[in-house]
This record gives C-alpha cells, structure tokens and sequence, in this order.
C-alpha cells in the first residue's frame, strides 16, 4: 500500500490510548494514524519508503499512545542483546551503589543491564542461570564467592568480570580495590593511635577476608604486636558484628581497637559496644570497610577504607564490554585481566579522628 493509499484509507485518527492496559504495539500505532502496520514498522526504523507527512503522523501517534520499541527482541533477531547481567547480594549496601554506577557505566556503553540479587533463598549459582535464560552478554559478579573453575566455566558461554573479589583466571577479569593496603592503612592507623591491643573481626568465607585476615597477622607481627592482637569471627552484617563484638571482649577485655570486616559489621559493632558500656573510641576505636554512604552518619562517623564505587563500576563495564565485542566479532579468546585499585583510608570520629 502507497503512502497516498494509506492515507486515504485511514484519514481520521484512532483513540488516543488503548484503554485495556496492555502493551501498546505497533498495530496500535497503525490505527491511531490510520495507515497500515508494515508502515509503522518502516518509520519506526527510519527505513525509506514513508513520505514526510507520514512519517510525522505516526510518530505523533506514536508519542500519544506511549508506545516503545522492543529493543531487547530487535538486537535478539540481529544476534545481539546488548544486555550485561549484574548479580549482587541484596544485604550488602556497598553493592546498590556499585550497581547504580554500573547502570550508569553500561549506559555510556550502550548497553542495557539485567539484575539477579543473591539472597537467603536463591544462590550465586541461581542468580546466574537466571540471567543466562535472559541470553545476557555479559555478566558482572559482585563479590563473587564461586570456586574459580565453575567461573571458569560461565566464562566458556559469555564475558565475565568479578568485582571485589580477587581471582587469577585466565578466562574472565576481574577488578578489586587493594584490600592487603587498606588493612595495613588501618593497622598503622591504629598503631600511631596508640592502640597495640587491636581485634580483626573477620567473615569467614566472604570474599576478601582471607586477604584482610592474612595482611592483619603480618602487620601486626611487623609492628611487634603478635601476643596482643586477635583475629576473631565477625560477619558481615550488623547482627554479625554486634554478636562478634560481644563474644569478642569477653575473651578480650582489654582490647581498645577493632578493624571490621565492613561497614555493615562495624556498624552492629559500635551499637552493641555503647549497649555494654563502651565508649567509641575513648575506649574502643573502630574501623570499617566499603566507606559506604552509612559511614557518614553523624551517630556512626565511622572510619573505614574507602572503595570507590564509580571506579570499580567503569573498570568492571570497560572490561566486560571488551570481552563481550570480541566475542561478537569472532576474536580469538582474551587473556584474563586482574586489576587492584588503590585504596585510601577515611579518617573519622570512630578510631578518634587521627590522620594515619
């Protein structure tokens, strides 16, 4: 059908709006503008072949009925989705601000992004399969916990990038901020403090406690302090802390400082330590991790190592983007890279607002 045809067969308008509540499609579009659906197809992707008059009356019907192209089934049909998946844990604060630097990073990318959250009820592994079905490109791991061959083994079906959690894989990258240097930070830190009897409160099993746990016992060693420091279980949540906190100065009384495994934990710390009577930091001083947004309270004013959620995000889109193209051209696999950020320590009222 010509465009003249077209229009002589729908010269009046349709509704404004269907009014059943379901997606408006093209055929919608087609009968607000009265002219045919394949034509509505032809302007929707600036083809040639609709006259300039048509083109505007579709396009305004277009805009009053709210419709939007099926972008993900357009890039299916050509091969492609441009969709990165992106699983994090639902309890962990630090990671709804990397997730919305990392929307923001795959945007500038031209990508879209798909969410799966790891919660009591649903795995990393599970998280995984659902994005997968959603024939993601990509995937982004935050604070991956898997072995390195099942990652292995993702990477062999799409890009794969984990952040803050160190791996050495040749298949996949990764990129995490420099745990073993924030804890020395904090250990020094806490040292020039004055304080010698000093607790690490870790989280068995999370990534990055093996690296902090590990740094904690030889920088204490190198400043003499083997026999008055003590690495205990903590968690990473506020119950963790606060429980750890608990158990922990009853076989430590003495101890005036603790490095926690995050903010989270340090901030279950802090509570449960003023609930006992402790004053934070006259008589406890305590540091965190993440320097999440929760730091900043005034009734908190935590110090923690400071991981920059925006550089972890556009380091993490850069490399599973890269990984992602080559796959799409048929490139030769890439090797696997591994980058550490550098950290910085963000002194605050909790460990008595002393510079390291």
């Amino acid at each position: 059908m010509s465009d003249a045809d077209a229009r002589d067969a729908h010269d009046a308008p349709g509704p404004a709006r269907p009014g059943n509540g379901k997606r408006v499609t093209m055929r919608d579009v087609a009968e607000a503008a009265g002219v045919s659906q394949p034509l509505v197809s032809i302007v929707m992707r600036e083809a040639p072949g609709a006259g300039a008059e048509t083109r505007a009356r579709v396009l305004q019907a277009a805009a009053r009925l709210g419709y939007r192209r099926d972008e993900r089934a357009r890039m299916l049909r050509q091969g492609r989705s441009l969709l990165i998946g992106i699983v994090f844990h639902a309890a962990q604060p630090f990671h709804g601000e990397l997730i919305d630097e990392l929307q923001l990073a795959a945007r500038g990318a031209g990508y879209n992004v798909s969410l799966a959250a790891v919660t009591r009820h649903r795995g990393e592994a599970d998280a995984i399969d659902a994005l997968l079905g959603e024939r993601v490109e990509g995937l982004v791991l935050l604070g991956a916990t898997l072995p390195q061959d099942a990652v292995d083994r993702i990477a062999g079906e799409v890009a794969v990038v984990t952040v803050a959690s160190q791996y050495g894989s040749t298949w996949f990258d990764s990129v995490s901020m420099d745990d073993a240097r924030g804890t020395e930070l904090a250990v020094r830190h806490l040292r020039a403090g004055g304080h010698t009897r000093i607790l690490y409160l870790g989280a068995p099993g999370v990534s990055g406690d093996a690296t902090r746990r590990a740094t904690f016992l030889r920088c204490a060693s190198e400043e003499g302090l083997d026999d008055e420091v003590a690495v205990l279980p903590g968690g990473a949540s506020e119950a963790d802390g606060a429980r750890g906190i608990e158990a922990a100065l009853r076989s430590h009384p003495d101890a005036t400082a603790v490095i926690a495994f995050n903010d989270r934990s340090a901030q279950g710390i802090v509570a449960q330590a003023r609930l006992l009577g402790k004053r934070v930091p006259e008589d406890l001083a305590v540091v965190g991790f993440d320097d999440s947004e929760q730091a900043e309270l005034p009734y908190l004013q935590l110090t923690s190592l400071a991981q920059d959620p925006a550089q972890l995000a556009s380091a993490a889109v850069e490399m599973v983007v890269r990984r992602a193209e080559a796959r799409a051209e048929g490139s030769p696999p890439l090797p696997g890279e591994h980058r550490i950020l550098p950290t910085e320590l963000v002194v605050r009222r909790s460990s008595g607002g002393r510079t390291a």
